[in-house]
């Protein structure tokens, strides 16, 4: 394929794969601009915490209050909540609060529950140990708070409804239909019954339901609505680099804190690109890729700047499996794109969105697919065209869109938003 540029090394599961593209193809590569992590990541969430934004300190928002429930990122999610949670409980002592007055709650959504090795890896054994652990189930006991504007009802995790503190905390980065993850995203969908959250996902058909966008987002709106409702006393979010460092901790109000965060979340990761005939795309390695519902994060983060006819040659592990039946159905079915469209109006279904979005996608590009995941089923189910290495890929994909085609490298696909110029 020519003479090669430098070689560059994308993260894929827990490993990392060279990639090597030929000079008279090269793009460039679409980064973020990434910051170093804090020297002291304690230290930062505790100067958050006692700097609230928008909020009264904390100590004054915790007075009289007995029992503190703890919202934290589940397994899907590489948020740095062992450091969160140092500081955070460590606050809490100081207040005077004993260990068994406070309850972390793993805000599933509607994802599976966290694995006892997961909790301990995410919380770190001291708190594995030594505190109480519930991972929310969106079909178990669930408390109604009322109604937001857009007519959806309100259902979250009883235990949480009930507790005299309630405190989210997470991190803040792109979402592919409610704009950002973070803030009161903990409550709606981390920790609300499954009947609440279909119908705020329903919403995402709508055109400003887009990663990056929270003006005129419904999605996010009802978000925010469904966080008013739940009366969160304190949010503990952070921005993390791509090597998942912590750059800077947003503490206080659910509201005011979660939009400094978004702030700093555009400077670093938005980019404009010119569009390319080819994107090497790597969803930034496990947990971003532990299944493909989740990893197909990054190729919506991306599609924007792949031409029409274009290739994207994603790397993503997938060690899970596709990661949601529906999602796995509806490609099987080859359901059109209207069709998708007419049952998610409907009827929305978690999943098959996915397949709704996979499906625009592979109606502009192609996909030829580096992953753990079988090539039969890849080829059958998905129309994805399964690879073993990038080199194959690239031959495949130059194949397609010709010799001169222009090839971009994309390391951080689930962080990134990749804007067209």
């Amino acid at each position: 394929m020519g003479g090669f540029l430098a070689r560059f090394t994308l993260k894929y599961g827990s490993t990392e794969v060279d990639v090597d593209v030929p000079n008279e193809n090269f793009a460039g590569v679409l980064e973020v601009k990434d910051m170093p992590g804090c020297a002291d990541p304690v230290s930062e969430v505790k100067r958050s915490i006692r700097n609230p934004i928008g909020s009264p300190p904390f100590h004054v928002v915790m007075r009289g209050k007995r029992n503190v429930v703890i919202i934290v990122n589940d397994h899907t999610r590489d948020t740095r909540t062992r450091e969160i949670l140092v500081a955070l409980l460590g606050e809490l002592e100081e207040l005077g609060f004993p260990r068994r007055d406070v309850t972390i709650v793993f805000g599933c959504g509607t994802h599976r529950k966290v694995r006892d090795e997961e909790a301990k890896t995410i919380l770190g054994e001291d708190v594995w140990s030594k505190y109480e652990l519930i991972s929310h189930d969106c079909d178990g006991d669930a408390t109604f708070l009322g109604e937001t504007s857009l007519g959806n009802r309100i259902y979250i995790n009883s235990l949480v409804a009930e507790a005299d503190a309630k405190i989210l905390t997470g991190d803040i980065t792109f979402h592919y239909y409610a704009g950002y993850t973070g803030g009161r995203k903990s409550i709606l969908p981390g920790v609300s019954a499954r009947e609440t959250i279909l119908f705020n996902h329903a919403m995402m058909l709508h055109p400003a339901a887009r990663s990056g966008v929270l003006d005129g987002n419904p999605v996010h709106l009802d978000m925010t609505e469904a966080a008013h409702l739940a009366k969160p006393d304190f949010i503990v979010n952070v921005v993390q680099n791509t090597g998942g460092e912590i750059v800077r901790a947003f503490s206080g109000d659910v509201k005011a804190a979660f939009m400094e965060g978004v702030k700093l979340v555009d400077g670093l990761y938005k980019a404009e690109s010119e569009p390319a005939d080819i994107v090497i795309l790597s969803a930034g390695g496990y947990p971003k890729d532990i299944d493909f519902y989740q990893a197909h994060k990054a190729l919506d983060n991306v599609i924007s700047i792949v031409k029409d006819g274009g290739c994207v040659i994603f790397l993503a592990e997938c060690r899970d499996g596709v990661g949601n039946q529906l999602f796995y159905e509806w490609m099987k079915d080859k359901l059109s794109i209207d069709e998708m469209e007419r049952r998610l109006k409907s009827d929305f279904k978690l999943g098959g969105h996915k397949a709704y979005y996979l499906a625009k996608a592979l109606k502009k590009v192609r996909i030829l697919m580096m992953s753990a995941l079988p090539s039969e089923e890849l080829e059958a189910v998905f129309n994805i065209t399964p690879i073993e290495n990038v080199e194959e890929g690239l031959r495949e994909a130059l194949k397609i869109t010709g010799k001169n085609a222009k090839i971009k490298v994309v390391p951080h696909g689930a962080a990134i938003l990749a804007m067209k110029k």
